[in-house]
């Protein structure tokens, strides 16, 4: 069976899919990279809406009360309870040429990565099956005892994202496990993204815990430093 369609059906199915268009969730992030960035405490507990079927994300509160962010691949902003912008950004991702993996970033820089994180991490698999997006399955990978089947996803050029080509990892019941990608942004090499503690909120398979590490030279996954970690939970499909 088709891979895309074994891990759409493990995770809810496509027609409970098309029935919500956003999903809210309460978020803590941890990890070094966000001290690296000199962004520490944004994200530290907070909530995220993202919509389902165009790439639109927000953070709320972050940073200070009563601000939230607002993502599009073409502008981002932060606005406050008013929606009265408060900085704002358009093609945002041309900010973050010349990169590396410590330069600093401002607010708007952060608000960017984390908004189209969250949109791709909260709507794959389903994601594959929007117009432009393409998959190829690879050869299994062994893993911790474990057989798991892999796909090559190309993003189309309308999707911010981490990198054009990624790579996921989905067990024998079909759930995704890992997720391998560079991200571009961050000027640094490739990280493998690790999901877990599966959970059904409206009837959508959601990974509650989150744990990104770099991939090292030989291929193999470094277990220090945990880049990013995310835990989630009051997850609402509406």
């Amino acid at each position: 069976m088709d891979l895309v369609d074994v891990a759409v059906a493990a995770h809810g199915g496509l027609d409970r899919w098309k029935g919500y268009t956003s999903v809210s969730a309460h978020l803590k992030a941890g990890g070094v990279l966000w001290s690296l960035k000199q962004q520490s405490g944004p994200l530290d507990d907070t909530k995220v809406r993202v919509a389902l079927h165009r790439e639109y994300a927000s953070h709320y509160p972050f940073g200070d009360a009563g601000l939230h962010t607002v993502f599009t691949p073409e502008r981002v902003a932060i606005e406050n309870q008013a929606t009265e912008v408060i900085e704002e950004r358009l093609n945002p991702r041309a900010a973050f040429e010349g990169h590396t993996l410590d330069t600093p970033w401002d607010k708007l820089h952060l608000a960017y990565f984390a908004g189209y994180a969250m949109w791709t991490y909260l709507t794959a698999p389903f994601s594959f099956t929007m117009p432009g997006f393409q998959t190829e399955e690879l050869s299994p990978w062994q893993e911790d005892g474990q057989t798991w089947r892999r796909l090559s996803v190309e993003f189309p050029d309308s999707i911010a994202t981490h990198s054009k080509q990624q790579t996921f990892y989905f067990d024998r019941e079909g759930l995704v496990r890992r997720h391998d990608y560079t991200s571009e942004v961050l000027g640094a090499g490739p990280a493998a993204h690790y999901s877990s503690g599966h959970r059904e909120f409206g009837g959508i398979v959601v990974p509650t815990q989150r744990r990104v590490h770099l991939i090292g030279e030989d291929g193999s996954v470094m277990p220090d430093p945990l880049v990013v970690s995310i835990d989630i939970d009051d997850v609402v499909f509406e």
